[in-house]
């Protein structure tokens, strides 16, 4: 695991993926989907450290902003967001920014407490 794991993660960030939040395959899907889901982990954890330095570095940011930062792919900054959420890493800001579309989203930043 990365080292931003270790530092601000203690080291747990693959523990997150045994709750069932995470949950990346079915019980019933083929073979193939539990390989594409243990490469999700990895590709996961690296989106954690992306988007965990982003709202460090440039503060405050809707998900659009964060994908513009960043490189990633908005879908993918979202579905992180929401796992950072439940990991307590990350919170909204109770504020809203205008996405690229021009619709309002909502404003996230690293939680004050980690």
């Amino acid at each position: 695991m990365s080292k931003l794991d270790d530092i601000h993660f203690g080291g747990e960030v693959k523990k997150f993926f045994n709750l069932p939040i995470f949950g990346r395959a079915r019980n019933s899907d083929p073979i193939t989907s539990y390989e594409a889901a243990d490469a999700a982990k990895d590709l996961a954890s690296k989106h954690f450290k992306i988007i965990v330095e982003c709202l460090k570095d440039q503060g405050a940011l809707g998900k659009d902003g964060i994908a513009k930062q960043t490189g990633l792919d908005s879908s993918q900054v979202s579905r992180r967001l929401k796992e950072l959420s439940k990991m307590d890493l990350i919170e909204l800001t109770g504020q809203t920014v205008k996405s690229k579309s021009g619709r309002n989203e909502r404003e996230w930043q690293v939680k004050r407490n980690s």
